[in-house]
Formats: C-alpha cells, sequence, structure tokens
C-alpha cells in the first residue's frame, strides 16, 4: 500500500500538471489538416460535383439525411452558389493555417466546422479516410495541439524572452477579434434557426470557455483560477489523447477480426483481387507484377491480417509496437501507390503517428529544420540555449493551446 500511494500520486501530477504528447499531438494536427488540405486542392475542380449544387447527392436528398442523424454542416444553410464558395474556401484557410499552427485554439474550430459541413453534404464521397478525418477534427478541438511546430509556439517563445519578469502578457487584439467575429456568426446562426440545440450547446459552450479563459488570465489577480483552468485543460487534452489512441486501435482491431472471418483473408488470396480491379489501378503493370507473385500474395494477405489483430495488444511493448507501427505505414504507403488510394493512406499514417516514439519525432523535427536551412537561402537552424525551467500552469503565454476551446 506504501508502495502503491506515490504511484498513483505521481500519476496524477503527470496527467494534471502537462499535456502529454506533444510532439505525437502535433503530428495529427500537421497529419490530418494537410490530408484534408491537399485533397480540398486536388478536388477543386470537381468541388461542385463532390459538395456543390451539381452533386448527385442532391440539396434535398442532404437535409434529410441531416435532419434523420441530427449531424452538422453549414452548407445546408443555403442552396446558394456564393455559399458553396464561401464554405469551401473556409476549409481550405482554416486548413492551411491549422497546418503552420496559427490560432490554433481558433482554427482547431473553423477545421472541424469545414470538415463537418462537407462530409455531411454529401456523406457517400470518400474513401475510408474521410471517416477518419471526420473523427479526428473534432477530436482535436479538445486538445492543446499547438505547443510545438507552430507559429503559436514561436510566437509564445518570443513573447518569453521579451517580457520583462513579472509583466502581464500582451493582449491578445488578434485572438479577441477572431472569436468576435465567430461569436457574432454564431448569434446570426442561432436567431435565425439554423443549428439544433445539440450544436447550440457545443458552439457556445466552446465560446463561453473560451471567454472564461480569457477573462481568468487577464483579470485574475491571483494565479490559482489560471492554474486551475490549465489543469483542466491538461486533463481533457490527455483525455482526448488516449481516445485517439483508442480509436485507432479500434480501426486495427476491427478491421483485422472482420477479415479473419473472410474465406478470402483465411485462404490467402484476398490482396490479389483487388490488385486486378482497374479503379484501383493508377498503375497496371505494378499490380500485375505484384498479383503475378502467390507467394507475395500470401504473405501480404496474412501479414495484414496478423499486424492488424497484434497492433493493439503490443502496446505495453515499445519495440514490438515500433516495428509494426512501421510494418503498417509502410503497408498504407504501398496502398497509396498501388491502390491509388492516397488520401486514405495519409489518414492512417497521421492517426498512426500518436503511436510514434517522442525521440523519433525531436529527431525528425531536427532533419526538417536541416533541410529547411538547405532549401532556405541566408536561413541558418538556430543552436539551442540553455534548458529554461518549465513556467508554472497559471503563467504559461495565452497562446498556448486550451483543450476546451482549440
Amino acid at each position: 500500500m506504501n508502495r502503491f500511494a506515490p504511484a498513483v500520486s505521481r500519476g496524477i501530477s503527470r496527467v494534471t500538471e502537462s499535456a502529454l504528447g506533444p510532439y505525437q499531438s502535433a503530428m495529427i494536427r500537421i497529419g490530418f489538416s494537410a490530408t484534408w488540405l491537399l485533397f480540398l486542392l486536388r478536388e477543386y475542380p470537381h468541388r461542385q460535383e463532390l459538395y456543390g449544387p451539381e452533386s448527385p447527392w442532391s440539396w434535398d436528398l442532404a437535409q434529410q439525411s441531416v435532419s434523420g442523424n441530427g449531424a452538422f454542416s453549414a452548407l445546408l444553410w443555403s442552396d446558394g452558389q456564393g455559399w458553396f464558395e464561401a464554405v469551401y474556401a473556409l476549409a481550405v484557410l482554416s486548413s492551411a493555417l491549422l497546418l503552420v499552427g496559427w490560432r490554433t485554439r481558433t482554427t482547431s474550430v473553423l477545421f472541424m466546422i469545414g470538415v463537418l459541413s462537407l462530409q455531411n453534404r454529401s456523406v457517400f464521397m470518400g474513401d475510408g479516410g474521410d471517416n477518419v478525418i471526420h473523427l479526428m477534427a473534432i477530436y482535436l478541438v479538445f486538445t492543446r495541439c499547438g505547443q510545438v511546430w507552430s507559429l503559436d509556439a514561436r510566437q509564445a517563445r518570443r513573447a518569453r524572452e521579451t517580457r520583462a519578469p513579472g509583466q502581464p502578457p500582451a493582449l491578445d487584439r488578434v485572438g479577441i477579434a477572431l472569436w468576435g467575429v465567430m461569436c457574432l456568426a454564431l448569434a446570426a446562426a442561432s436567431l435565425t434557426g439554423r443549428l439544433s440545440t445539440g450544436w447550440l450547446v457545443i458552439f457556445w459552450g466552446l465560446l463561453a470557455v473560451q471567454a472564461l479563459w480569457w477573462v481568468v488570465g487577464s483579470r485574475a489577480r491571483t494565479a490559482e483560477p489560471r492554474i486551475l483552468l490549465d489543469v483542466v485543460a491538461n486533463l481533457v487534452h490527455n483525455a482526448a489523447l488516449v481516445v485517439v489512441m483508442a480509436e485507432a486501435c479500434l480501426i486495427y482491431a476491427t478491421a483485422g477480426w472482420y477479415k479473419i472471418q473472410g474465406s478470402r483473408w483465411q485462404d490467402g488470396t484476398a490482396v490479389y483481387y483487388p490488385l486486378n480491379l482497374d479503379y484501383f489501378s493508377p498503375w497496371p503493370a505494378l499490380s500485375h507484377l505484384m498479383a503475378s507473385h502467390g507467394t507475395m500474395v500470401m504473405l501480404v494477405t496474412y501479414g495484414t491480417v496478423i499486424v492488424q489483430v497484434a497492433f493493439p495488444f503490443t502496446l505495453f511493448n515499445r519495440r514490438v509496437k515500433n516495428v509494426l507501427l512501421a510494418a503498417m505505414m509502410t503497408e498504407h504507403a504501398v496502398i497509396a501507390v498501388v491502390l491509388g488510394l492516397p488520401f486514405f493512406s495519409l489518414a492512417m499514417i497521421a492517426a498512426d503517428a500518436v503511436f510514434l516514439p517522442t525521440s523519433f519525432l525531436r529527431r525528425l523535427g531536427g532533419w526538417a529544420a536541416r533541410g529547411r536551412a538547405a532549401l532556405v537561402p541566408g536561413h541558418r537552424p538556430g543552436l539551442p540555449g540553455p534548458r529554461q525551467p518549465e513556467p508554472r500552469s497559471g503563467e504559461r503565454n495565452e497562446h498556448t493551446h486550451v483543450g476546451f476551446t482549440a
């Protein structure tokens, strides 16, 4: 009992004093925003047929679908061409801003609105990766995904370096203006009856928590209220990160166990059939070459099932987990090239990134910095300075990503 109590105390301190997995949450942010942005840009010439007025899934059918399941889609507020273009542009812009980590508290909400608006408008447009993006766009709202590799993190670091000890942080006028605009837009949607009761509670709740965070951060005379809010934000972030991990494990476990029940997966020939479908053969010669080797087809078929079923059980063994993680990411990269499903593969790789080791992600960031130095003339990656002590919870900069209002 004496040994158990300190362990529990350390665990509670760990999940309340910091937002865990800063590099993993940044990878999720970058991976899913980049995947959605690339998809929107590639399909820009076909946007009318996918989500616009010319879609086979008509506006009336979309209205009936949403009214039945209570889903959110701003595209169903109007069937005008101008409104569609505005929502599509918002989806593109929010994806790009979230990718670089600018005002992540605001842009993650806008990113979620863009994803839900387009995908719920035409529910049959997608290849499976859209479902993953749909879920992760919601989870990102509750994570502090701008702690590293973001413009927010760089701005917060510069603010700490230039601010005198004891000086309060500067007023974030841009952030206040952005949330003010969102408040006006939400008020207009509420007054015109565009939102259901559930979504009204969600969006007004996000704005209320953001307002509370700003009031406490700028008006509180002591650090205790800020520390309390920071603890709550850390708890929400850590819980959301656990949900992301559980979601990824559920996807693989479900896929693996369903495959086991299929006769083609049992006899080792399942991979052969998609390789011979014209729809999934962007490189016919490569597909036929792989399909012509029976041993390779059998190994890939059985290997896929084994990896997917076994992965959730390997999370507590770091070495085995890393091996299977590399195998799954490689498999998705092969699917992207051979079967012509790049966005599905990118979405799954982004979900897998939550399990990557922090040491590897830090090295990856160093490689990216050196690559940028080589490509950008005159740019030199800064040498790391002396390690600074971590600020207390109540003294963190206001640009740090807040769990509830991400």
